[in-house]
């Protein structure tokens, strides 16, 4: 798979904890960023998303959602299409 995963996290977040074990479990390599003590990161993401909440999840350079459309994309086979993309 080829196209890279990026998702913001932050330490306390148990959605993140979710959405880094279904890409683990998937073996889909990621780059985690982790926003916890980084609120000016956090701010530009979120005006740049529009989403106010982590995990901030991208796939390449799209912007796919959080934990939850992370699963319903992996249910769907639409990640893996993503992925290969």
């Amino acid at each position: 798979m080829s196209a890279k995963v990026k998702i913001y996290t932050t330490q306390y977040c148990p959605y993140c904890t979710k959405a880094k074990n279904l890409l683990k479990n998937r073996h889909i390599d990621f780059q985690e960023i982790d926003l916890t003590e980084d609120g000016p990161t956090r701010e530009k993401l979120q005006s740049q998303t529009g989403w106010m909440t982590v995990p901030m999840i991208f796939i390449g350079n799209e912007f796919v959602g959080g934990c939850d459309d992370l699963h319903r994309m992996a249910q769907s086979g639409d990640l893996d299409r993503k992925l290969k993309a």
